[in-house]
């Protein structure tokens, strides 16, 4: 069941791009449970010493960069300590060193055997400013590109502000070329919203926990002088549609394969008829990245919830609505239907 999972998220970027400032910024987020898996180019941990922020587990892996290792071993012991069900983690991050492909690391992510962990996606930070000069400077764009469910240009405000369209613009023309389905975002001192990147079971901090994040929020609000409660990040967009009838597989289908312009997170749990009883599929969708599941408890609230910058709202609405407008089709439709559903589930495992 996809309640019994732990999303891990990959987190790349070519060395000082703004990978543990990122890292730091999803650490503050009010109420996240989430463990911390550190890799770094060498013997000594350095960044490791540089994570601030509360993190209710982490653990390091050093020796080598995670992607040269001969075999996912250390990795999967990681993730097994950080899955437990104890721990109510609400996501765990990999922040590979600035070496690491994210190719491989992807594929070192999707091949543990970790059973209570599954891949959330990976987040390559680009330096908006040096990255022309330091990552992509070939005639063909890096095939790191292919990896990444998420760009996050950061460092733009370094950029020459006559110059900063044409490079952004650039940026996002040879991601595209690589990789047409990743969703870029520009951002400044690695700020996004965490929104984008996993879910929390509480707005709030947990009264058991030491409030170092409260605090380092409250330090960072003081000294930028910004509102109590301000959250130093673009927001994203949230579309929320309940849906407490049963649904279309067919129209399910048509929406896990063309998800809405904008979306980059899908999630959500849906009644779904056709093999003689109605069962709840669960969805977890994070760019390019489905994780399917069937079977289980009925929803306390069935819906799906669509989440990403800048969406249209009211299209986006009218596209998760589509999935229970025809929830009562021929017996052949929903079968066939279905079969679409199995088939992703089965790429998705």
């Amino acid at each position: 069941m996809a309640a019994a999972t732990v999303p891990v998220i990959a987190l790349t970027g070519h060395l000082g791009a703004g990978k543990t400032t990122v890292l730091n910024h999803l650490l503050r987020r009010p109420g996240a449970r989430l463990g911390v898996i550190v890799n770094d180019f060498g013997e000594i941990n350095v960044d490791a010493g540089l994570i601030t922020g509360q993190v209710d587990e982490a653990a390091s892996i050093a020796g080598g960069c995670l992607c040269c290792m001969q075999d996912t071993e250390g990795l999967d012991v990681a993730l097994e300590k950080l899955t437990r069900p104890k721990l109510r983690l609400d996501a765990v991050i990999v922040e590979a060193s600035g070496v690491a492909e994210p190719l491989a690391l992807t594929s070192l992510i999707r091949a543990s055997g970790s059973r209570r962990a599954r891949f959330g996606g990976l987040i390559d930070v680009v330096d908006a400013a040096q990255h022309f000069d330091t990552v992509d400077t070939g005639p063909m764009p890096p095939v790191r590109y292919a990896a990444a469910s998420l760009v996050l240009v950061n460092k733009t405000d370094r950029l020459d502000p006559e110059r900063a369209p044409e490079i952004l613009e650039r940026i996002r023309e040879r991601v595209r070329r690589r990789n047409p389905g990743a969703h870029l975002l520009e951002t400044t001192h690695g700020r996004l919203d965490p929104q984008l990147v996993f879910d929390v079971a509480s707005a709030q901090d947990a009264p058991d926990q030491l409030p170092i994040g409260a605090l380092l929020r409250e330090a960072a609000e003081e000294a930028s002088g910004a509102e109590p409660g301000h959250h130093a990040h673009p927001h994203a967009d949230a579309v929320t549609v309940r849906l407490p009838g049963p649904v279309s597989p067919g129209a399910l289908a048509d929406l896990l394969e063309d998800p809405p312009e904008g979306v980059y997170r899908m999630k959500g749990s849906v009644s779904v008829g056709g093999d003689g009883a109605e069962r709840t599929w669960t969805v977890s969708m994070v760019g390019p990245q489905l994780h399917l599941d069937r079977g289980g408890a009925a929803p306390e609230e069935p819906g799906l919830v669509a989440i990403g910058m800048h969406l249209d709202e009211e299209a986006v609405r009218e596209r998760l609505e589509r999935v229970a407008e025809e929830a009562g089709p021929t017996a052949q439709a929903r079968e066939e239907g279905l079969r679409r559903l199995k088939r992703l589930m089965a790429l998705s495992s």
